[in-house]
């Protein structure tokens, strides 16, 4: 009886029944089902978003990021979290007998078969179970724009026997999660959030009657879908629906991203056909470090300050905590992986020259530099460093140099420890392509070697470590290469220096955003012109490392490492902390204690910290131990008289550096007196020896130059001591003792 009612209902739209149709009764009559249709769980175990997902350490949804481009489909929803108002729009729409059926609506299809009678209807009585067993069988798709006779009844057959193993709530839920709403939004995620911004469970009842009126024609004209949804809702509901469905789908639809925290270790990690990666990342730690950034570069956005990024690692076990490559939708240039920008590195290396320099125990953190004026001769010219505030704190420890971030000081140590074995060392710190040692000469020191923040981070992880490098990693599981890049000595003292807040505070001050209530150690840097701003410092658990600066390239306006980087670091390095003590590292066995005094009142008596073996004899330690030299001129000078400038304003300003003691300047034989004031001398064409001589006439250092562009000099040079005029013209000696080697220097 069934059989015979379905062939009336399918023939009957036909205007002449011919003999093709008896056969087709025969042979439906005698036809079954053959396709296996899949269980509920298979269904919803192979289903595919278009977005692939990244977790954080703790199985939370961290970036979402479409890979599929042919359809958007959104997570599988289930029937609890969509809205009652929704399943009840489409049920009334699409199956209003969805819930006494067994798959087959025979009152429907007896009332189809009925309209075909008496008029062109080509409305069919489809059941929901019936669309879900063609979308779940591809043979039972339609080959053309309808299904053949035999395709009907098979999809008869399947929405029976689907029935039988699967629940009505399952075959809803599948149906709405399968079917297309319109355009590329497959599924009731995407659609709820495509066109309304909304999850599923929060749909109300006009929203629920577009959708539903959706599913019967997805891509009809706008004025259809609207037409077909307010019938559905009814007289009293019909001009919110109609203004809603007008509004809803006239404009262009986007599925926005629920959350995009970390794009760029989600690029690197969703690879086509990856549809769901963990992360060594926290979820919660890298909203708090974007935030913290977007606010800080708000604060100094008057700086011209736009772009930044943070990255947090766990020393341990170098897992990647945060990573923020830039601000996302805040930053002009949005794409850009500000962690693996190359930028110039500024003050940042300046621990591993020291540490370079303990480790070869060319230095202890008591020993004397001399920040003074300083000249070197290169290749292309005079070298002449300068501070960050353009002043000199004249002789300081190598614990104050460092931790004060001194220049000058540094150009010292690098000439003391060599170029080429610093790039050595930094290429063992994991940096990167670095160029041959005298692509770069003594400004290495402060920084004139580009670098990256991951670089920087993994590198002060290591002086967190003991000494001990290994690579960070955002994917957890893998396996990390060790090795010694520092002695456990050298790191220690690095770290003790860079924690001290007294130490920093001839540059920075007591109370600064790199002062925490625990124990850290941290260094900032600014590179040439304040293109770019770091600050990277570590506890005994975490290493933190913050850039900001302009993608672009533009300088900043006014910007310290204090007052760019800095705060966000210590927003971060706070979160990190909690209430929880940090300990500092344990001293090891082979460092010791031993106070010191200084004499000429350097700096203030201390216990200080050696490497057995290094510790001073003396409890004094005087200035007198930092040889003096001539800074200015550099040996070899030329220097040219300017015609446009009157000889009379034309002068030359000799600078020493070293002790305090009373040296004096002697010029081609000539006393000019003492260096302990100002001398400036009227130059006069000619080749000069100027040399440097003690109380006892012994010259320690001298440098030859040469003046063009004028009369050469037969009477005593012009000399003028401070602000007084008063030439000094006395004869000195015709030749005077060199102290390194006692042979005669002939003037």
């Amino acid at each position: 009886m069934a059989r015979a009612t379905l062939m009336v209902a399918l023939l009957a739209g036909r205007r002449r029944f011919r003999l093709p149709g008896i056969i087709f009764i025969v042979f439906f009559s005698l036809s079954s089902f053959a396709f296996a249709l899949p269980s509920f769980n298979e269904v919803k175990n192979s289903y595919r978003a278009s977005d692939a997902v990244l977790l954080d350490r703790h199985g939370k949804v961290i970036h979402e990021l479409r890979q599929d481009m042919t359809g958007r489909r959104l997570e599988w929803t289930g029937i609890g979290r969509i809205s009652p108002a929704l399943l009840n729009a489409v049920v009334q729409s699409e199956d209003k007998r969805f819930y006494l059926h067994s798959g087959v609506d025979w009152l429907a299809i007896g009332s189809a078969a009925a309209r075909g009678v008496v008029s062109r209807s080509q409305r069919g009585a489809s059941t929901i179970t019936m669309q879900l067993a063609s979308m779940l069988v591809k043979d039972l798709r339609p080959k053309k724009l309808r299904r053949t006779f035999l395709q009907k009844w098979d999809q008869i057959a399947a929405s029976r026997d689907l029935e039988k193993v699967w629940s009505k709530d399952e075959i809803l839920e599948a149906y709405l999660n399968l079917i297309t709403f319109r355009g590329e939004l497959q599924g009731v995620s995407a659609a709820a959030r495509g066109l309304f911004g909304k999850d599923p469970h929060g749909l109300d009842e006009a929203e629920s009657f577009i959708l539903a009126a959706l599913i019967r024609a997805p891509n009809a004209p706008v004025a259809d879908i609207t037409r077909r949804a307010v019938l559905l809702a009814g007289a009293a509901r019909s001009e919110a629906t109609r203004a809603l469905a007008e509004r809803a789908l006239a404009g262009v639809y986007k599925v926005r991203q629920r959350i995009s925290l970390a794009p760029h270790i989600a690029h690197a990690v969703l690879k086509k056909g990856v549809i769901s990666s963990g992360s060594t990342l926290d979820a919660d730690l890298q909203q708090f470090a974007v935030e913290s950034l977007r606010h800080q570069l708000d604060t100094v956005r008057s700086q011209n300050v736009t772009d930044g990024a943070v990255l947090v690692a766990d020393n341990r076990t170098g897992d990647i905590l945060a990573y923020v490559g830039n601000t996302g939708s805040d930053s002009p240039s949005p794409f850009v992986d500000g962690v693996e920008a190359r930028r110039q590195a500024g003050s940042t290396l300046k621990p591993f020259l020291y540490g370079l320099a303990f480790e070869r125990k060319i230095l202890t953190p008591a020993s004397i530099l001399n920040d003074s004026p300083l000249d070197i001769p290169t290749e292309r010219g005079i070298y002449k460093p300068e501070n960050y505030e353009h002043d000199f704190k004249g002789t300081v420890s190598a614990r104050t140099a460092l931790a004060s971030s001194l220049n000058i000081p540094a150009v010292r140590v690098i000439n003391l420890a060599g170029t080429e074995d610093f790039i050595q060392k930094l290429n063992e710190l994991g940096f990167a392509h670095l160029e041959a040692d005298d692509f770069y000469g003594p400004s290495a020191a402060l920084g004139s070697i580009d670098v990256n923040l991951r670089e920087l981070v993994t590198a002060y992880r290591t002086l967190a470590n003991g000494g001990i490098w290994s690579p960070l990693q955002f994917l957890p599981g893998q396996q990390k290469k060790k090795r010694r890049v520092f002695s456990r000595e050298a790191a220690f003292l690095i770290s003790d220096i860079l924690s001290d807040r007294q130490a920093r505070s001839l540059t920075f001050g007591l109370e600064n955003a790199l002062a925490t209530r625990f124990w850290s150690a941290v260094k900032t840097g600014t590179s040439k012109d304040m293109r770019d701003n770091w600050c990277i410092g570590y506890s005994e658990r975490y290493t933190v490392g913050v850039w900001v600066g302009n993608f672009s390239g533009r300088p900043m306006w006014n910007i310290s490492g204090v007052t760019g980087a800095a705060p966000v670091w210590l927003e971060i390095m706070n979160r990190l902390h909690g209430n929880s003590p940090e300990m500092p590292p344990r001293r090891p066995d082979s460092v010791i204690a031993q106070r010191i005094e200084f004499a000429d009142d350097i700096e203030p008596p201390r216990s200080e910290l050696f490497e057995k073996g290094t510790e001073p004899f003396a409890a004094v330690l005087r200035a007198s131990q930092v040889k003096p030299g001539i800074v200015y001129p550099a040996d070899g000078t030329i220097i040219a008289l300017d015609p446009d400038i009157p000889d009379e304003y034309q002068r030359v300003f000799f600078e020493a550096g070293g002790s305090g003691l009373p040296f004096r300047w002697v010029l081609n034989g000539e006393y000019l007196g003492s260096v302990q004031s100002d001398t400036f001398w009227r130059p006069r064409e000619g080749r000069y020896l100027l040399a440097l001589a003690d109380e006892k006439n012994t010259v320690v250092d001298s440098v030859r130059f040469e003046v063009r562009g004028g009369k050469l000099l037969r009477s005593p040079p012009d000399i003028f001591q401070g602000d007084n005029p008063e030439a000094h013209t006395q004869h000195f000696f015709a030749s005077l003792a060199c102290e390194n080697d006692k042979k005669q220097v002939s003037y």
